[in-house]
């Protein structure tokens, strides 16, 4: 995962889910883009 990439992710998940920079401190990439593909796909699934 590019650093962009990761910037971007946290920038959504800041404001989708409230999770506050500190939190996103001590993730790995791999929990980043679980927790980012769980809330995208959610999120598609309810604008249905």
């Amino acid at each position: 995962m590019s650093r962009e990439e990761r910037i971007n992710m946290i920038l959504f998940l800041e404001q989708v889910k409230g999770i506050n920079k500190e939190q996103f401190v001590y993730m790995t990439d791999g929990d980043l883009e679980h927790i980012y593909d769980t809330t995208y796909n959610l999120m598609e699934l309810l604008a249905e």
